[in-house]
């Protein structure tokens, strides 16, 4: 089986290739290099540019006849960027997308896994969602995402290729092999920011501690990088038996973690505790959620296999070796 992978020498794409491999599955790779790491594809057909740019697409169908699906994990995703440059997400998210898929469609391609987000979600009053919760994305970010699944739910109606939506939660963690990991120097999510604090021996800024929570933090699914992946392919491997021309699946791993809960684990982890002081939201920032893992379970026969801690320790062991294998530079957005 032979995979095309746009973004596919970004952190989770990468990683997704990297379990291919694994799985005896041929992935290509699609990066613009924005914000991927050429590094990442090192070893795998890999062509430089964009989704939306149609005569490379074409070049890669007609270099690799035999690809069987389509990944497309590539996007910006950082919310507060999102929220000071609309116009920049939803040109790279949205329109984009909508060319890559007309340039896919040209080509014969009929299944597209297409990475989602939880962020469209409004959880309820415990902060589990399941896929037929409501969507009410609240930075432009998720907006961007829920609009490519309607966009792609109605082009799946009308034209011959089937979409599976995987809506991912919060990655961390790295390929355990160390092959790839989080390619950003400074990382914006939590976990990144606790890494940066213990590395400067300064406090982790808890931002928002006012949320309905246990303990007035932002609460998230964290799932590892490496259990996102193996999602992947298990949905290459059962993709046509997915019901329907639009199949959303959560992947994450059913339990919720706050803030302070993701900083106690990790001064258990690094063994050098990382103190914390309190700040305000930021902007686009929501409660969060965790989710339900049924429908992962009984369409893909997944459930993830790494805890928190495993995957605080995979990112420690990156972050040690990230600038050797990368150089201290990287992409910021």
């Amino acid at each position: 089986m032979k995979v095309l992978i746009a973004g596919g020498a970004g952190y989770i794409g990468a990683t997704i290739g990297s379990a291919c491999c694994d799985a005896g599955i041929e992935p290509v790779i699609l990066d613009s290099l924005v914000t991927g790491r050429r590094e990442f594809a090192a070893g795998r057909p890999f062509y430089a540019g964009d989704i939306a740019d149609g005569p490379l697409i074409d070049r890669v169908f007609a270099e690799h006849p035999d690809i069987d699906a389509v990944i497309h994990c590539a996007a910006l995703i950082v919310v507060p960027y999102s929220v000071t440059d609309p116009i920049g997400y939803y040109r790279a998210n949205v329109a984009k997308t909508l060319e890559f898929a007309g340039h896919l469609l040209r080509n014969r391609c009929g299944r597209l896994i297409f990475s989602s987000s939880a962020a469209i979600y409004r959880a309820g009053d415990d902060l589990a969602v399941d896929e037929d919760s409501p969507v009410d994305p609240q930075s432009p970010y998720a907006r961007t995402k829920a609009v490519c699944e309607a966009m792609l739910a109605d082009i799946a109606a009308a034209e011959p290729i089937r979409v599976a939506s995987l809506r991912y939660f919060n990655p961390i963690g790295t390929d355990p092999a160390l092959r790839t990991g989080l390619q950003l120097p400074r990382p914006t999510h939590a976990l990144g920011k606790m890494i940066q604090a213990a590395e400067e021996g300064v406090p982790f800024v808890v931002t928002g501690t006012d949320y309905p929570t246990r303990d007035g933090t932002g609460i998230r699914d964290y799932i590892h990088v490496w259990d996102l992946a193996a999602a992947h392919v298990a949905a290459l491997g059962r993709f046509d038996t997915l019901p329907g021309p639009v199949t959303v699946i959560n992947v994450g791993t059913g339990r919720g973690t706050t803030v302070r809960e993701l900083l106690a684990t990790f001064n258990s982890v690094a063994g050098r505790p990382v103190r914390s002081r309190d700040a305000g939201r930021r902007p686009g920032d929501i409660a969060g959620a965790y989710t339900r893992t049924d429908r992962a379970a009984r369409l893909l026969d997944w459930k993830p296999r790494y805890g928190i801690a495993e995957g605080i320790r995979h990112s420690l062991q990156w972050a040690a070796i990230r600038d050797e294998r990368l150089g201290a530079g990287g992409a910021s957005r």
